[in-house]
């Protein structure tokens, strides 16, 4: 696509737009500052770096077998590093804990430091990354039956609680060295396959579990502690200790962070409908977005009709400063780089739909009873020259826009990738 083409497309857009009382180039401002966090775990089909391919538990899946995926720090840095390239503005990276950096040493996860991540702030440093952490509560012996926080067994309750301190002392330094508050999140697996008579014991032992871990004080200007729910999944397809209600409680009484997984729910329910109730009583929310097929919460992100739902909540409760977002999949059934860049515009397509959505006359038909011309405009919004506006935005930024980032991904799975 010429330069000329998106320009001249561009100047069509902003001036339909502007027939709606809406400004495209304020859009692109507002879009520019939203950073999205790009899960490491999408580069290496969660495998990390603490055994090698480790077995991988706690109901966790990455289907299919593409070549090129990434077995070191230094590749899963590169195929970042390379998506980073194919996507507008400045973002983030989330890591897990078995992603550390540990120099061929075994280190249990109760003993992990922030030593074991400093190459990794040096290189989020280097690249202008902000980075965003996770303690990593499975793939391990001690969470071999299913339970780590919310065990019978005090002492692996204990392992795992000072994993999770661990983890989030790790998050403080990374936010202290960046310059950015470092969202720490807490998922655990914990559930059974069949039916559980003893759900109030584990819920009980999950909470003095999390009291226990947030004892720990943190300083809010470098850490957020976020908490994320499940609610089902495979091998806790029955019972799932942290489900929806248990975290949205906790969260509420303790004023954390509840962290809402488009793939984490059933399969007909969405969490757009969430965010503005959790938003009157959280003090801020993370979105984990995913795309759920079927039983399996974990596709690439695309832009369909739940995203778009989702990103309009955030700008129609003008709530972007309290709502983060993130990406949570891993394909290993496609090029994974891809993977990444096709999940990331999709986000930001469907951001960009929502700032520009003509919100203000939308309101007027709504507070007025004008049911009919809400609708109306509503179907006509979703053909507005939006597209023209995000080729805009790649040109203003420095990257491929169109369909011509497929050609450059392919290039370095011709240079790169497949020689792994």
């Amino acid at each position: 696509m010429k330069e000329s083409q998106i320009n001249q497309a561009f100047e069509y857009a902003k001036a339909r737009y502007a027939d709606l009382g809406i400004d495209v180039e304020k859009a692109v401002e507002q879009l520019d500052k939203l950073s999205i966090s790009l899960h490491c775990w999408q580069a290496d089909d969660v495998a990390g770096f603490e055994n090698g391919d480790g077995e991988l538990t706690g109901g966790i899946q990455a289907t299919g077998n593409y070549p090129g995926k990434a077995r070191s720090i230094s590749e899963l840095r590169a195929d970042i590093d390379k998506a980073m390239s194919l996507i507008p503005g400045d973002h983030r990276v989330n890591i897990h804990a078995f992603y550390g950096d540990f120099g061929g040493e075994t280190v249990d996860r109760d003993q992990i430091e922030p030593k074991h991540f400093q190459s990794w702030i040096d290189w989020a440093k280097e690249k202008n990354y902000k980075l965003d952490f996770n303690c990593t509560c499975f793939s391990h012996e001690k969470s071999a039956d299913g339970f780590t926080l919310s065990h019978r067994d005090p002492a692996i309750r204990q392992f795992w609680i000072d994993h999770v301190v661990q983890s989030r002392k790790i998050a403080e330094e990374m936010g202290r060295q960046l310059g950015s508050e470092c969202i720490h999140n807490i998922w655990i697996p914990d559930g059974s396959k069949d039916l559980t008579v003893d759900r109030l014991l584990y819920r009980k032992n999950l909470k003095e579990s999390l009291d226990q871990i947030f004892e720990y004080k943190t300083n809010d200007d470098y850490m957020l502690d976020s908490i994320e729910c499940k609610l089902f999944g495979i091998g806790s397809e029955s019972y799932v200790v942290g489900s929806h209600e248990f975290y949205m409680g906790y969260g509420v009484a303790n004023n954390k962070m509840i962290t809402l997984d488009s793939g984490h729910f059933h399969p007909t329910e969405v969490i757009s409908d969430k965010i503005s109730s959790l938003l009157l009583f959280a003090p801020e929310i993370m979105l984990h977005v995913s795309r759920g097929v079927r039983w399996d919460s974990d596709h690439v992100v695309i832009l369909n009709d739940e995203l778009q739902a989702l990103t309009q909540e955030i700008i129609r409760a003008n709530a972007l400063d309290r709502v983060h977002v993130g990406l949570d999949y891993f394909d290993a059934s496609i090029n994974r780089i891809g993977a990444y860049v096709v999940g990331v515009r999709a986000t930001q397509k469907a951001l960009l739909q929502a700032l520009l959505e003509p919100i203000t006359q939308l309101r007027a038909y709504e507070a007025n009873g004008q049911n009919f011309e809400r609708l109306a405009l509503l179907e006509e919004a979703k053909s507005l020259p939006w597209a023209a506006v995000f080729d805009y935005y790649c040109l203003k930024k420095g990257v491929i826009a169109g369909e011509a980032y497929i050609a450059d991904i392919q290039q370095y799975e011709k240079e790169v990738t497949s020689k792994r």
